[in-house]
């Protein structure tokens, strides 16, 4: 075997996965150099370049305990593959390993998609205005397309549930606001009390992507969306949660609370929440009357997501030497969070 790249490379054992690409990627040139491009929370994602250049893109799990259900491989796989001869734009499926046999945890391989990440306001601003305004046209017709997709002529008819999407959530994120929450925060419960006494009537199911917004996707210089990523909560449901989490992540200049620092859409030139709204309707052809109660749901689903991150700042396990600062900053953006899903239901916060 070809020598491999000796440097260490925390949840990559290079030799073995030199081994695979062997196999199954016959037309890299060892040696690899493997590097972690994305990690923390979510799943780890890192560049693979061989020795010619070539690139590729290797998807795993945390290290530690994970679970399977949130951590599942073989389902992003199986989603960007099946996409892959639709119109919605996926990077390349080129392997799955679906046991730790190789790296000590599955693992999947994709090819590598070369355009901008539109992460924050910098990213931006190395966008021309008429890509920023191009990047908003694109981010939605793309979401539509995405909810377009004929799941079953795909194969993804059994990707989940269909029916219950919203109900579903709903008890799953209070079941986990119940077993993380560092305090008593009645807003939570009183949101998810008038949410789940007003859920609209869900239409027909459609992919649910999940985690939907402007930096989950690689763009190009125009501003064309190339390639939609992380489907790691990928399911089928109600589509319309998709459009509420994008209008909730869509910081707008002069807007009070932000979903995410940073935001990339408060820089001049991408459209305003409500063009995107008449956008999707348009090109959707959708019902888009209640979606006020996806955006809420989405700031209420966030909020309960931060606060299990909070705990883990709390009981000391991220780390890093901001952690105390970290535990201040997520304390007051859980209970922000909680009052925009409020205020957004036309409760008081």
């Amino acid at each position: 075997m070809a020598d491999t790249d000796t440097s260490a490379v925390e949840g990559i054992h290079a030799d073995e996965v030199t081994a695979w690409f062997a196999t199954h990627v016959p037309e890299a040139r060892p040696p690899l150099h493997f590097e972690l491009i994305a990690g923390g929370r979510s799943n780890l994602t890192y560049t693979v370049t061989d020795d010619a250049g070539g690139r590729w893109v290797l998807r795993r799990p945390p290290m530690g305990h994970v679970l399977a259900t949130a951590h599942d491989m073989g389902r992003e796989h199986r989603i960007i593959a099946a996409l892959a001869d639709t119109d919605v734009p996926v990077p390349p499926a080129i392997g799955l390993s679906p046991d730790d046999s190789v790296n000590g945890a599955p693992f999947y391989v994709m090819g590598f998609v070369d355009g901008p990440i539109i992460r924050n306001a910098a990213a931006a601003e190395q966008l021309s205005l008429e890509a920023r305004a191009q990047a908003s046209r694109s981010i939605v017709d793309v979401l539509a397309r995405i909810h377009a997709v004929d799941v079953d002529a795909v194969g993804l008819g059994d990707l989940g549930r269909r029916e219950g999407y919203v109900e579903r959530q709903l008890k799953r994120w209070q079941g986990q606001w119940e077993k993380t929450k560092t305090r008593e925060l009645p807003t939570i419960d009183a949101v998810h009390d008038r949410l789940a006494e007003s859920v609209p009537e869900q239409g027909p199911a459609a992919i649910v992507h999940g985690d939907y917004r402007l930096d989950n996707c690689i763009a190009s210089e125009s501003g064309d969306i190339q390639a939609v990523l992380d489907w790691e909560l990928c399911t089928l449901g109600d589509p319309l949660a998709d459009v509420g989490q994008l209008l909730m992540y869509w910081t707008e200049a002069g807007d009070t609370l932000a979903a995410a620092p940073d935001a990339p859409t408060t820089v001049e030139g991408f459209a305003t929440k409500p063009e995107l709204l008449a956008r999707y309707a348009e090109v959707s052809g959708r019902d888009v009357g209640d979606i006020d109660f996806y955006v809420a749901f989405g700031y209420w689903k966030l909020a309960c997501i931060c606060e299990g991150v909070l705990k883990r700042y709390q009981a000391g396990v991220m780390g890093g030497p901001d952690a105390s600062g970290l535990v201040e900053l997520f304390t007051h953006h859980v209970a922000n969070l909680a009052s925009a899903a409020a205020t957004t239901l036309d409760m008081d916060p």
